[in-house]
Parts: structure tokens; C-alpha cells; sequence
């Protein structure tokens, strides 16, 4: 059992969702939106950092999954989006949970199996996957599809005999069993 905290970072607004991974099945823990105030961005990003630090708290994960920063017409949006990132990032760190990054593409061929899925398709697999009632919001739901990928890359590492794993700052791999 594999607890996976997945992370939607944004400026304005951050997802996080949570899945339970036993095996090859996954459940859904619980999903949300963390909402930004408006204001400057230092105090955005305390939010973020605390927020996260509160939900990994209150939901003790093993495991955390970050989106990856895509490349925006606007050069300010993608530095605020990495600085989102790296708040979330450094309550995951800080919270001794290992961090894995992966580009929205991957997140969502992982998911729907297509790189270029739109939002709507993401959110009625990550609907399907965890058999949720209804579609998560957006945001939500691209974090759970994050945790979704992350699931699926571990159990691809055991597959393969290995385990990737953040070690002092560092992705390493820390085991691999000869074949």
C-alpha cells in the first residue's frame, strides 16, 4: 500500500489529489483545490507551502508527484508557475517524502493515452480510473491524474527491479536487481 500525493501547481490556484496504491489498483483518498489569495506572490507561495504541509500532515503520504513546468507564451506566467511548484516541492522535501516530476504530456498519455488529451478527456479518465461519482474540478483532477502517472511508474520500477527515489537533492536510482 502506497499512499500518493499529486500536485497541480498554479500561481492562482494549486490542485492536490490523493490515491491510495495497492498493487495495480488505486482508490481515491481525496482530492481539492487549494485557492490563492490575490496579492503578491511571496505571500502566494507561503500558502501553497503551508497548504501542502497541512494536507501531507493530516494524510501521511509514502510517495509525492509534482507536474512538471510547460513551456507558456509568457515568460513571467512559467517563472511564477515554477516557483508554485518549487514551494509545493519543498513541503514534500521538507516532509522527508521522496518527489517525483513529470511533464503534462506524460501525465496524460500515462492517463488517457495521448500526450495531447484535453482537459475534459483527463477528467473523465481520472472519473473512470478511481470510479468516482462525478468529474473531479480541473484542477483536482490533474493532480490525481499526477498521482495516477506516479502509481503507474512505481509499479513499472518494481516490474523492472528497480526503485528511483529523491536523495539529497538528488534522483537517483537505489536499487536494481540483476536479470
Amino acid at each position: 500500500m502506497t499512499i500518493i500525493l499529486g500536485i497541480d501547481p498554479g500561481s492562482r490556484k494549486t490542485g492536490f489529489g490523493i490515491i491510495n496504491a495497492i498493487g495495480s489498483k488505486t482508490e481515491y483518498v481525496t482530492s481539492g483545490i487549494i485557492r490563492l489569495p490575490t496579492g503578491e506572490l511571496p505571500a502566494r507561495l507561503k500558502v501553497i507551502f503551508d497548504s501542502v504541509a497541512e494536507i501531507i500532515a493530516e494524510y501521511r503520504p509514502d510517495e509525492m508527484a509534482v507536474e512538471d513546468v510547460f513551456f507558456a507564451r509568457d515568460p513571467r506566467a512559467a517563472l511564477k508557475l515554477g516557483q508554485a511548484r518549487g514551494a509545493a516541492i519543498v513541503a514534500g522535501v521538507t516532509a522527508g517524502l521522496p518527489v517525483g516530476e513529470y511533464a503534462a504530456r506524460s501525465v496524460k498519455q500515462s492517463v488517457v493515452g495521448t500526450g495531447a488529451a484535453s482537459k475534459e478527456q483527463v477528467q473523465h479518465m481520472v472519473k473512470q480510473l478511481l470510479k468516482l461519482p462525478a468529474a473531479p474540478a480541473e484542477d483536482a483532477a490533474d493532480a490525481l491524474a499526477v498521482a495516477l502517472c506516479h502509481a503507474q511508474t512505481l509499479r513499472t520500477e518494481a516490474s523492472m527491479g528497480m526503485q528511483v527515489r529523491y536523495s539529497k537533492g538528488r534522483l537517483k536510482e537505489v536499487e536494481r536487481s540483476e536479470v
